[in-house]
């Protein structure tokens, strides 16, 4: 397995580590491609901020939402 990767596989492995935990191989390959590549390394982060983000809605409840139809 090669050591770096490529910005596709960046961005897979931070789109993936937001379901599941990556292993330390994954997490060690990944945070060497981001401490060299400024374009992932803001993707990441707009990443963390929209994950962040969405834990903050509150959960909606849609039994009773008066805008569905019966």
């Amino acid at each position: 397995m090669r050591l770096l990767i490529t910005c596709k596989q960046a961005h897979q492995m931070v789109s993936e580590g937001l379901d599941r935990h990556l292993s330390l191989g994954e997490r060690a390959r990944l945070k060497m491609h981001l401490s060299v590549c400024d374009g992932c390394t803001n993707f990441n982060g707009q990443m963390q901020l929209l994950r962040r983000a969405m834990r903050k809605l509150p959960l909606r409840d849609d039994s009773n939402d008066q805008d569905r139809t019966s």
